[in-house]
């Protein structure tokens, strides 16, 4: 036993233990069964097949070789060591097992990932970008690119320090992956910068998720209590309908994003409130869905009717526009109507295939006629008494399927006997 101011040797790893256990145990064995043996165990590392008696060969030269590396390094070395050298001199490791599978999945998965936000880097997206474009060359759909960028970044890190700073970029990694659809893809490619590719998506509906990501950021961001606003923007570009080749959409995006990131940064400067730019005339006409705007902010909504609230009786009077409202008019109480303003646009699921199933039976199916930050307006094609509450799933193109819970607002019948309804969501 070694005294106590003996160092203890070092451990071998797990592989060098069992090669060390497979030599002494080979030695108690006759030719043939250690024959039989070393030819499965090369087969299995070197994927070839051999006589039973070159495997016996090649197992005695790698002992002779391992002792004339440990003369040479004057140091014990490993049999591993000595057996790659002799597999590899003689052309047998072909498919060479060095790596557990495992940490050779780690390591790719590594060398495409950002390791402060887990999210894809720069060089996958450049190789994704490319993939997503053959596929929509080929079956001719459409592909969005979207140029996300956190406005007064560095103001938190100015303020708050570097790992404040960090924090808001993980909570917009989350926001991503909270956000985006399975089919989407999000990368990091700066460090405030980053990139989603949205296969088959188009102009509205590119423009829609990008609206939905950056209130969902605002969510998220709320419980870090940050003294800066922080915010997001973003620049789109479509294939085909803006350029066919990678490095053009990046441009187009990129000019977008920073369109409106200085339009956005001049607001800031002025002291107004953050708003989105609208393009100027001298700009090039772009595609009947604007990439650059949602237009102007919506009137406040009513949340008993669902409607903006009337222009006051002094505003029209002046415009000469005063008139009796018709018979048929709701009758509004002043103390029980209260306005909120939209955070969101509505985006219009017109011409999709966008439906709902409600009840936890999934017995009744909706259509889904548009959808907003609040609420979602369905419509089904019978006269149906829907409760005060109820579970539904949405299922529409700019989201994965999503489980919610619905109260109805406002109901409306149609001139084809069906029903519309305004449903708020409710946590």
């Amino acid at each position: 036993m070694p005294s106590s101011g003996a160092l203890a040797p070092p451990r071998l790893p797990i592989e060098d233990t069992y090669l060390e256990l497979l030599a002494d145990t080979l030695e108690s064995l006759d030719l043939p069964a250690r024959g039989q043996f070393l030819q499965r165990f090369l087969r299995a590392i070197c994927h070839v097949e051999l006589r039973e008696s070159e495997c016996v060969q090649i197992w005695d030269e790698m002992l002779n070789r391992r002792r004339a590396l440990t003369d040479q390094a004057g140091r014990p070395v490993v049999l591993k060591a000595a057996l790659m050298d002799v597999l590899a001199t003689s052309g047998f490791l072909r498919v060479p097992i060095i790596l557990e599978y495992e940490e050779l999945k780690k390591l790719e998965l590594n060398a495409v990932t950002d390791p402060l936000t887990g999210l894809y880097n720069r060089r996958l997206f450049g190789e994704s970008f490319e993939k997503e474009l053959n596929r929509a060359r080929r079956y001719t759909q459409p592909l969005s690119l979207v140029i996300l960028d956190l406005h007064r970044f560095k103001e938190v890190n100015d303020k708050h320090g570097h790992p404040r700073g960090d924090e808001v970029l993980r909570a917009t990694a989350a926001t991503l992956k909270k956000a985006l659809r399975t089919s989407d893809s999000a990368f990091r490619i700066g460090g405030d910068e980053f990139a989603l590719l949205l296969p088959q998506t188009d102009a509205q509906q590119a423009l829609a998720l990008s609206r939905r990501v950056e209130a969902v950021f605002v969510e998220i961001l709320q419980p870090l209590q940050l003294q800066v606003a922080v915010s997001m923007d973003h620049g789109i570009a479509i294939f085909p309908q803006d350029a066919e080749q990678a490095d053009q959409l990046i441009r187009i995006a990129d000019e977008r994003l920073y369109r409106q990131k200085h339009a956005n940064h001049k607001k800031t400067l002025d002291g107004a409130d953050r708003i989105e730019t609208v393009p100027s005339a001298d700009q090039a006409p772009g595609p009947a869905v604007s990439l650059e705007s949602p237009g102007p902010l919506p009137p406040p909504i009513s949340i008993e009717t669902m409607r903006a609230p009337e222009k006051p009786e002094s505003d029209r009077e002046a415009r000469g526009t005063v008139s009796p409202p018709p018979a048929h008019a709701p009758v509004i109480s002043p103390p029980r109507m209260f306005a909120v303003q939209r955070k969101a646009e509505r985006v219009s699921m017109a011409g999709t295939n966008a439906y709902a199933v409600l009840s936890e039976q999934g017995s009744l199916r909706a259509r889904v006629l548009d959808l907003g930050f609040g609420g979602v307006a369905i419509e089904l094609d019978s006269q149906e008494n829907l409760p005060e509450s109820l579970f539904a799933v949405l299922h529409v193109p700019i989201l994965p399927p999503v489980r919610v819970n619905l109260k109805p607002v406002w109901r409306q019948q149609t001139a084809q006997g069906g029903t519309r309804i305004g449903c708020s969501f409710v946590s």
